[in-house]
């Protein structure tokens, strides 16, 4: 089974994507901010700041240690530093969900639990292995209801 990491991994946003995701994927939860230590032993792992010099690096080798082929980021913080490492990533067999450009990306934050947010990689619905938006989109998102643009979900 394919391991799949998400970050921001203590809020609502990401246990909701991994409930749905727990059906195909291996969900490993990591997060900067604040949680007891008893969820150590279970799927979560602690993770510096997104902004901190060694985000990346300590991201790398946590997936690494947990065989994880997908990074799922969740925060906004994230997102540039991601883009930027993406490469760096992919090297080493981790695929980063994020879209290729961020600058034009719809983004909806916090959406409310009755959205059906779906995880796609490259276009394709990492669920249903359907294609439903073009290749350029990666992420937790959405298709727009008036013209199918997909939408950037978002802690």
């Amino acid at each position: 089974m394919n391991k799949i990491l998400l970050t921001f991994g203590t809020r609502p946003l990401a246990q909701r994507l991994g409930k749905v995701l727990a059906s195909r994927y291996s969900c490993v939860f990591a997060s900067s901010e604040p949680f007891p230590d008893v969820l150590l032993k279970q799927h979560y792992r602690r993770l510096p700041t997104g902004g901190d010099p060694i985000y990346v690096h300590e991201l790398l080798k946590l997936c690494l240690d947990e065989g994880c082929q997908f990074i799922l980021p969740l925060g906004k913080t994230e997102l540039r530093v991601l883009l930027d490492a993406k490469i760096l990533l992919e090297e080493y067999g981790i695929a980063v969900l994020i879209p290729n450009n961020l600058e034009s990306c719809l983004v909806i934050e916090n959406p409310p639990s009755d959205m059906q947010i779906k995880v796609i990689h490259e276009g394709t619905d990492l669920l249903t292995q359907q294609q439903i938006t073009d290749s350029s989109f990666s992420g937790a998102g959405l298709l727009s209801d008036t013209d199918g643009e997909p939408i950037l979900c978002l802690i």
